[in-house]
């Protein structure tokens, strides 16, 4: 039994001085007969409300809203199952086919097995127009002879040929737990830890099979719990913002917020999409709010943004523009939360912290009218409090809002008769103010006939329509209610072995309520069964941000820290929750690292703390944690032999710790730290010397410097470092790994922001090589080498890389061929971290902010099959060149390559012409130069170093040419992989110059000239003017690049006469470089920092 309490008080304010506060409040208050709602029709005052069913029209049919009608005159109801509806034998059920002894599963929709090939698929081909009448026919259920012909034209369900194909691309989908890949694609989502726990959880199923839904970042998942499978709804590629759910949970609707924002409706019976709204808000704002009708036949969304706009849409016409809109007022608030009256679809509420709105629909005006009263604390002299939620009353006549002030306000609802002629629009006005309790309400909702709160204070109460109290749940103790959400299958009837509590009215009846899910705001779900009042707990996540995930480096362990002080480990294999800790308040984990033997587990903080933990318990190895750094400690590293630690902060620190044995025990002490880097720290790795087997350690900054420490001479409190190189010259590292033993030279590789990958000599650290590295909208920032379960599989290697939002697969060598590349989004709004199962076969992404974690099989056969498709050879680079190979510029290209053999050999030689397919390394600039790709002097080195070297190790000669096919890789890998953009021009301008009267970025004249010559690879007075010669025109063609003109004495330039007092970047641009530059590259621009 609930816990006992006094029932609350209800205020009536009758010291107002409104009209509406000398009118008695009547929680059964019903409106005159005069007073016309338009889609309900009024019941007899002794027939109580039935929230399953809405009357129509005078037939006496009634409208059953799980879709089956109830004939007149029947003599036994069929009895409606909520998990599978079953049709006569010429009906279509799209949702589900069961045999009669097969289970359901609601995860995945099975296809029945005959001789070992699966049955065709049904929603495909030459059936899909019986499906999508069979389809529109349910949906339009039987709401009135007279009506039929009327819903078959305007509600129908249109199925297209690409809605049609999505469902085929579902029904391939993995079943979860199986090891089995969808062919074709090479990172499959297997499973979501974590959720976003700001958006509800829904109840689809209760009883023998129960059934979850709710929102992982991007993705909606249906989750049997009995089963611990899940199903994932992917179709967004922005974080799913809102979803709501049908009254007999079949359809499923999701919204996102972001550029190109989807509205998407899913069958949840098969996970199928069957409609999607694109570009649902063409403002780019995104939807905040959703909700649908209980009929399933309208939606409405409240856009998100500044300028809100409310939509209605008639979804099940297929159609991708709303059937009406309505432009609210700035004054009404951020409207966050909207909902459908649950017998009238033409009426919805909504409300902000500060304001409620009415809602009336005039469909066959196109019109969307509305109510939103002002509401001040002078409207009852009392305080009101913030607005969390509104519903339409049970009597229909009343809307109701919640507070975070445990109060209700009261609203009328004043329609205008019907027999009238116009008299205006339906509108609301304040009737009361009830306190109906002492803690803030946060839910608001209604089930049967119970008005159902949830407050701050974790507790669940339920009032009867006269607002009095009927029971609650208060003993749980349970952290704030975010969410409520029924059973759809009604309360079984008491009997001798069921165990309902007793309500707490006089009379004392059983209290008899559906079953129901429970989320609250510390991330945690529970169900609560009613008979018997047994809360279980379903699970448990982080609530905060996720940064930190680590795999154990030979058990499916996987630990997941988070910024609320939680490490909690899984195994991922099974997908079981294993054992977990909670750290005091204000220890966020924002990094995890097991050691290369499995027996510890490295735990950096965001206040600066380390944790060494045990690996198996995570009780700590050491008396106490480390409290060296100042601030959030970002990486851990362990040395191969688990002999040292390293870690690095935001302060730019790097931090060593070593194991030392201490009375025959070995413990971990602190050794030294050092401030190396000017910049954050990207990267911190140890590796191995070649000739010794000793550890080394390096760090890599965004300041673009590569440190190595010297381990050997490193004492107490010093951290000597080895050797400084730089590592770019414009674009600035993001991460580096060591390359695998592919070749006779090793390698470290190093990714930096111009989506370049670059391969240095481990020991010189000489750049070896520039390559092209993925380009999905943003650079590379984090890499990982995929660890390989057998010796044979050695030469064959790949890399997983995380950029802002996606996670892909990169084939081994690098090489600049796009197609060895493939990447999916992971994150919509970030990737924090990632780590690599033991064997290889999963990658783990953690989204940050989102909350979540995804586990990704990888499939690198697919990878393998896209790479023979995309051609061999030099088939994948002509791609990447302005009309292929057969184009305008790859003969040009030709051109200038044997124009410069002429060149070499002298333009004015009559000898005999010696054509051969190479041209000297001394040439390779000019030509990069004549087809448009100007690299700075030391790019220039790098790709001679590049050519070089190239054989070296294999023959121990030099290479000092260079033919056709090789020249176009390089200069495909070396180049801009964007071209260059005005954006980045005028980056370059907004750091260098300043603003003008005109409010423009300029570089003065005496500025311009005096970088020139200082700063980056600065001229000489001499190159300087020569060059603005020959781009004025000043000087003959070939200049100081022909042979022919070496003599020719350069001409005279005044550049105070030649150029501009201001120079701006359209201007350095155009008149003085005389290039046509492209505004911006629809990607991420190329990040440099001057």
């Amino acid at each position: 039994m609930s816990d006992a309490e006094e029932n609350p008080v209800e205020e009536t304010e009758e010291d107002g001085e409104t009209e509406t506060e000398e009118e008695e409040y009547n929680p059964n208050y019903q409106r005159i007969e005069e007073e016309y709602n338009p889609d309900y029709r009024k019941m007899e005052e002794e027939e109580e409300y039935n929230p399953n069913y809405q009357k129509v029209e005078e037939e006496g049919e009634e409208y059953n809203l799980n879709y089956q009608k109830v004939e007149e005159g029947e003599e036994k109801e069929k009895e409606y199952n909520p998990d599978y509806q079953k049709l006569d034998e010429e009906e279509y059920d799209p949702g589900y086919q069961k045999g009669e002894e097969e289970e359901e599963n609601p995860n995945y929709q099975e296809a029945e097995e005959e001789d070992g090939e699966a049955e065709e698929d049904t929603l495909a081909g030459k059936e899909s127009p019986e499906i999508e009448a069979a389809l529109a026919e349910e949906m339009e259920g039987q709401a009135g002879e007279g009506q039929e012909e009327e819903i078959a034209e305007q509600e129908e369900i249109i199925v297209p040929q690409e809605i049609t194909q999505a469902m085929m691309s579902f029904e391939r989908l993995t079943i979860p737990g199986s090891h089995s890949v969808e062919s074709g694609v090479s990172l499959t989502m297997t499973w979501a830890f974590g959720w976003n726990s700001s958006l509800p959880v829904f109840s689809i199923r209760d009883g023998n099979q129960r059934v979850l839904l709710y929102v992982c970042a991007h993705t909606a998942v249906i989750y049997d719990v009995f089963q611990n499978k899940q199903h994932h709804l992917q179709g967004h590629a922005n974080v799913i913002s809102c979803l709501c759910i049908s009254e007999d949970r079949r359809w499923i609707a999701t919204a996102d917020k972001g550029p190109n924002c989807l509205i998407i409706i899913w069958d949840s019976f098969t996970g199928i999409p069957v409609h999607t709204i694109f570009d649902s808000c063409p403002e780019g704002n995104g939807i905040k709010t959703i909700a649908i009708t209980r009929d399933a036949k309208y939606l409405a969304t409240i856009s998100d943004g500044k300028d809100q706009k409310v939509c209605i849409w008639k979804w099940t016409l297929a159609v991708d523009t709303p059937a009406c809109t309505l432009d609210l007022n700035k004054e009404y608030g951020f409207q966050n939360y909207l909902i459908f009256n649950p017998t009238n679809n033409k009426e919805l509420v909504s409300n902000s912290k500060t304001r409620a709105i009415y809602y009336s629909w005039y469909e066959e005006k196109n019109t969307l009218a509305h109510s939103a009263p002002l509401l001040t604390e002078k409207t009852f002299n009392k305080l009101v409090g913030k607005f969390s939620q509104s519903v339409f009353h049970l009597n229909l006549t009343q809307i109701l809002s919640a507070t975070m002030e445990g109060k209700l306000v009261v609203w009328d609802i004043h329609r205008p008769p019907p027999s009238a002629t116009f008299l205006g629009f339906p509108y609301i006005k304040p009737c009361k103010l009830v306190h109906l309790q002492k803690e803030g309400i946060t839910v608001l909702t209604t089930i049967d006939s119970y008005i159902v709160t949830g407050d701050i204070k974790g507790n669940i109460k339920f009032y009867d329509h006269t607002l009095s109290i009927v029971n609650w749940y208060s003993h749980f103790k349970l952290s704030p209610i975010r969410t409520l959400s029924f059973s759809k299958t009604p309360p079984s009837p008491s009997t001798e072995k069921s165990n309902y509590p007793p309500d707490c009215t006089l009379k004392g009846d059983l209290f008899i309520v559906r079953n129901f899910i429970i989320s609250t705001s510390d991330a945690t779900v529970y169900h609560l069964t009613a008979d018997g009042t047994k809360l279980e707990k379903l699970f448990v996540e982080p609530k905060d941000a996720i940064c930190a995930v680590a795999c154990h480096p030979y058990q499916p362990l996987l630990a997941i820290g988070s910024f609320c002080g939680m490490i909690k480990v899984w195994d991922y294999e099974s997908k079981t929750y294993l054992f977990s800790r909670v750290f005091e308040k204000g220890l966020g984990v924002q990094s995890l690292t097991y050691n290369p033997e499995g027996a510890i587990l490295g735990a950096g903080f965001t206040e600066g703390t380390v944790y060494i933990l045990d690996a198996m318990s995570l009780e700590n190895e050491i008396a106490e944690p480390f409290r060296y750094s100042r601030s959030s400690v970002t990486h851990i590293s362990f040395s191969h032999d688990s002999h040292y630690m390293a870690t690095a902060d935001v302060n730019y620190t790097v931090a060593l710790y070593w194991v030392v044995v201490r009375h025959g025990q070995r413990v971990w002490e602190y050794l030294a730290r050092l401030r190396s880097h000017r910049k954050s720290i990207r990267s911190l790795l140890f590796g191995v010397h070649l000739d010794s087997n000793e550890p080394r350690l390096l760090s890599l900054g965004r300041d673009r410097l590569l440190i190595e420490y010297n381990l050997l001479r490193t004492c107490k409190d010093h951290l000597e470092v080895l050797d400084i190189h730089r590592t770019d010259q414009g674009c600035y590292p993001t991460c580096m790994v060591w390359y695998p033993p592919l070749t006779k030279e090793l390698f470290l590789l190093i990714c930096n922001s111009g989506y370049k990958v670059k391969l240095f000599n481990s020991t010189t650290k000489m750049c070896r090589k520039t390559l092209l590295g993925p380009t999905y909208g943003s650079p590379i920032e984090q890499i990982q080498l995929l660890p390989v379960k057998t010796a044979s599989e050695l030469q064959k290697r790949y890399l997983v890389f995380i950029n802002r939002d996606k996670v892909g697969l990169q084939i081994l060598p690098v090489d600049g061929n796009p197609h060895k590349t493939s990447a999916i989004i992971c994150h919509p709004n970030g990737v924090a971290g990632m780590t690599l199962s033991y064997d290889g076969c999963y990658a783990f992404t953690a989204g940050g902010h989102d909350r979540s974690v995804v586990q990704w099989e990888i499939n690198l056969s697919a990878l393998e099959a896209a790479v023979s498709l995309g051609g061999e050879d030099l088939t994948p680079f002509y791609g990447l060149v302005s009309g292929g190979r057969e184009g305008q510029f790859y003969r040009e290209l030709e051109d200038y390559f044997y124009y410069s053999q002429l060149r070499s050999q002298g333009i004015d030689t009559m000898e005999t012409r010696e054509v051969s397919e190479h041209i000297c390394l001394s040439e390779l600039p000019y030509v990069m130069r004549a087809i448009g790709f100007y690299p700075s002097e030391e790019k220039i080195d790098d790709m001679f170093n590049e050519i070089k070297f190239g054989e070296y190790v294999d023959t121990g000669k030099l290479v000092d040419k260079i033919n056709l096919p090789d020249f176009l890789k390089v200069y495909i890998n070396h180049r801009p992989p964007f071209g260059n953009t005005m954006s980045g021009i005028r980056h370059s301008f907004e750091v260098l110059g300043y603003t003008n009267s005109e409010g423009k970025k300029v570089i003065q004249r005496e500025d311009f000239l005096r970088l020139l010559l200082t700063k980056g690879e600065h001229m000489t007075q001499e190159e300087m003017l020569d060059c603005f010669a020959t781009l004025f025109g000043m000087n003959p063609e070939g200049w100081k690049s022909e042979p022919a003109t070496t003599s020719f004495k350069g001409a005279e330039i005044c550049l105070e006469e030649a150029l501009p007092d201001e120079i701006t970047a359209e201007v350095f641009t155009t008149q003085i470089l005389g290039l046509t530059i492209s505004e911006d590259s629809g990607q991420d621009h190329m990040v440099s920092e001057v």
